[in-house]
């Protein structure tokens, strides 16, 4: 389990437990957290799930593949060190304390 900060682009805050094996949009999405669309259901096939991580926590995470660095080129303002798909960041315990940010829009 996982304690993740959901951070809305306008700045509300959103802490929510997050089961480990799940990843961080799944997170997202059962806790009805506004922000993160996650249209193809995180299959990695949009970017809908877009968020820019917090600096602190940005060399923590395992890098990005190609596929998800593919996807980001579709983003909105993304971010080159911080922008991340949550469909692609699996919980651990590793996660707990992860603060995350919604651009101001999906695309």
């Amino acid at each position: 389990m996982a304690r993740i900060t959901y951070v809305e682009h306008g700045g509300k805050e959103h802490v929510v437990e997050v089961r480990s094996g799940l990843t961080v949009m799944e997170g997202a999405r059962d806790n009805g957290i506004p922000g993160i669309e996650a249209d193809c259901g995180g299959a990695c096939a949009c970017s809908t799930c877009h968020v820019y991580v917090d600096p602190a926590w940005v060399d923590r995470l395992p890098a990005k593949d190609a596929m998800e660095e593919d996807m980001l080129d579709f983003a909105y303002q993304p971010d080159p060190s911080r922008s991340r798909l949550t469909c692609q960041l699996k919980v651990s315990d590793a996660l707990d304390g992860l603060r995350v940010q919604m651009p101001e829009r999906q695309i």
